[in-house]
């Protein structure tokens, strides 16, 4: 038994952090007339909204040798964001869209309408304005297909460059860039047909940086004495816990204010959203379980997930086997609402 625990615990550590740190939240204002998209972000809404906490390390510990923040507004078209990468040594090589920009240094969001952790976007560009945008049906953990076709039709991007691009001669301040995505776009996978006015969606935002090597004037990433690429960095938002953005549940909470951005609104993370966190410990905990025995636990005991506390309050959990894997659900004592997670890690609340 000492010896199971001992090999689910190493487990758990290859998928994913035992309990959830806070994810952060970032309160988003409505703004009335469209904005321009050149980067730079100098319009007065602009100007008002508040920069996000700046950049840690993905795993939620070291502070990231360069700063990085990022605002967000919406109206009724559009999601906007604006980011600002304080950097020394601007460049980018990637001019072709949909290549794997995060080959160069370069800013991504995520994003998961409706939380369950599948169907989720992913965006990513460089210092040149290249994108690469995918919509992920499940996390690489879970086998399914990744839709690298997929646009966001109606997107609009821009950078703007604090310093020189592609020119090692100067030391640069920094670039920014500026983006709008459709709301007609970006609901397609959130369950619902509406603006998420006065409501949250699960948004994180990353950074990968390269240390670079230069030939002559050109930039590239730089490699170690055996020819290998150096290990890049990873600066994100609300931090993971683990060097893998695609754990959808450690994303940041972003909520969208009908109030202008004039106006101060506090957000609190709902009560019910430990509980989330608290199911993919389970996941987590199932899925190292099935690596040790190649079968999922048929009890909570096994998995040292009986009945747990949330601020006082007691919430026992029920395991259901099915033929086709297994469910584990819970019904909140603070909204009465049941939710459930399954053994792909999808997340459904069921009434």
């Amino acid at each position: 038994m000492i010896k199971t625990a001992l090999s689910i615990f190493l487990l758990l550590i290859t998928y994913g952090s035992f309990a959830q740190v806070k994810p952060r939240s970032y309160v988003a204002h409505h703004i009335d007339a469209p904005l321009t998209i050149d980067g730079k972000a100098e319009e007065k809404v602009w100007e008002a909204a508040p920069f996000s906490e700046s950049f840690i390390d993905i795993e939620g510990v070291k502070i990231p040798k360069y700063d990085t923040r990022v605002k967000m507004l919406w109206d009724d078209e559009n999601l906007y964001f604006y980011a600002e990468l304080k950097e020394p040594h601007i460049w980018a090589t990637l001019k072709q869209r949909d290549t794997v920009i995060f080959y160069n240094n370069d800013f991504e969001i995520f994003i998961d309408p409706d939380g369950d952790t599948h169907n989720y976007y992913e965006f990513e560009m460089n210092a040149l304005n290249t994108v690469w945008d995918l919509l992920l049906v499940k996390p690489y953990r879970e086998s399914a297909p990744v839709v690298d076709s997929w646009d966001i039709q109606g997107l609009q991007t821009a950078v703007s460059i604090n310093g020189t691009l592609n020119d090692p001669t100067d030391t640069d301040k920094s670039w920014s860039v500026e983006i709008a995505m459709p709301w007609k776009v970006l609901k397609e996978a959130s369950g619902s047909n509406d603006v998420p006015a006065d409501n949250f969606w699960r948004i994180n935002f990353s950074r990968v940086n390269w240390d670079h090597d230069l030939d002559g004037s050109t930039y590239s990433r730089k490699k170690d004495a055996s020819g290998k690429f150096l290990p890049e960095y990873n600066w994100v938002w609300s931090p993971q816990g683990v060097i893998n953005m695609h754990e959808p549940e450690h994303w940041g909470y972003v909520y969208f204010s009908t109030k202008p951005v004039s106006e101060e609104i506090a957000f609190t993370i709902p009560q019910d959203e430990q509980i989330r966190w608290k199911l993919y410990e389970f996941y987590r905990a199932q899925k190292a379980y099935f690596s040790e025995n190649k079968t999922w636990a048929t009890s909570l005991d096994a998995l040292n997930a009986e009945a747990f506390q949330l601020e006082n309050k007691t919430i026992t959990p029920v395991l259901e086997n099915h033929t086709y894997g297994w469910s584990i659900t819970v019904e909140s004592p603070f909204s009465d609402a049941v939710y459930r997670i399954q053994e792909d890690g999808k997340y459904l609340k069921l009434n």
